[in-house]
C-alpha cells in the first residue's frame, strides 16, 4: 500500500468516526502512522482529501448505478432503484451532505464537478413519466421535479442529523438507525403515492 492509499484509508476512518467538521488533519496523521507534514505534502487541507474520497467513491457506484437504473422498465422500478443506488452512496459517505452544504457557497465549482460526475438520468425519467402519464397511470410531472424531491428527502436525515438526532431521538443513535433504515421504503412509498392516479371503484 502506497503512503497516499494509506492515507485515504486513514481519512475514511477519521471521517466515518467523526465527520467532516469533527475530522482533524492530525488524528488523520496519526491513523496513517505518518507524521502531519508528510500528510500535509500529499493533501494541503482535509476538504482536499475528502475531494479525493469523495470523487473515488462516485467513480466506484457509477457503473453499477447507471446499469441499474438504465434496466428500469416502468417508473416505479426507477424511483426503487433510485432511493436505493442513492441511499447507498450516501450511507457509505454519511459526512458527504454536510460537506456539500460547506463547499456550496465557497466553491460552488467543486461541488458542481464532483455532484456532476453522479449524472441525472433525466431523459430516461421523461421517456418514463411520458409513458405511464399518458396512459393515465401517473399525474405528469417534471423529471428534474421528481429527482430532486426524492434527493432532498434522502440527503436531509443526513445533513440534519445533530438536529433530528436531539429534537426527534432524544440523541439515541439506535433510534437514529433504525429511523434510516425505514427512509428507502418510506420514502419510496411516499413518493409513488403522490404521482399516482387513484382508480375509482365503481
Amino acid at each position: 500500500m502506497t503512503t497516499e492509499e494509506s492515507i485515504l484509508k486513514a481519512a475514511r476512518k477519521v471521517f466515518q468516526r467523526k465527520g467532516l467538521e469533527g475530522a482533524r488533519m492530525q488524528e488523520i496523521a496519526d491513523e496513517a502512522g505518518i507524521n502531519k507534514a508528510l500528510l500535509h505534502y500529499y493533501f494541503r487541507s482535509k476538504e482536499n482529501l475528502f475531494e479525493k474520497i469523495f470523487s473515488e467513491a462516485f467513480e466506484k457506484m457509477l457503473p453499477a448505478v447507471s446499469g441499474y437504473l438504465s434496466e428500469a422498465t416502468n417508473l416505479r422500478q426507477f424511483v426503487v432503484f433510485f432511493i436505493e443506488k442513492y441511499f447507498e452512496l450516501i450511507s457509505e459517505m454519511p459526512y458527504a451532505p454536510q460537506f456539500i452544504l460547506q463547499e456550496i457557497n465557497r466553491n460552488p465549482n467543486l461541488i458542481a464537478n464532483l455532484t456532476g460526475k453522479f449524472g441525472l438520468p433525466v431523459e430516461l425519467v421523461k421517456e418514463l413519466i411520458k409513458r405511464e402519464a399518458d396512459a393515465g397511470l401517473i399525474v405528469p410531472i417534471r423529471p428534474e421535479h421528481l429527482m430532486i424531491n426524492i434527493i432532498s428527502m434522502i440527503i436531509f436525515p443526513f445533513a440534519a442529523k445533530p438536529i433530528i438526532m436531539t429534537v426527534l431521538f432524544k440523541n439515541k443513535q439506535q433510534a437514529y438507525d433504525e429511523f434510516l433504515n425505514q427512509r428507502q421504503a418510506v420514502i419510496a412509498d411516499f413518493v409513488l403515492a403522490a404521482i399516482t392516479i387513484k382508480k375509482c371503484v365503481q
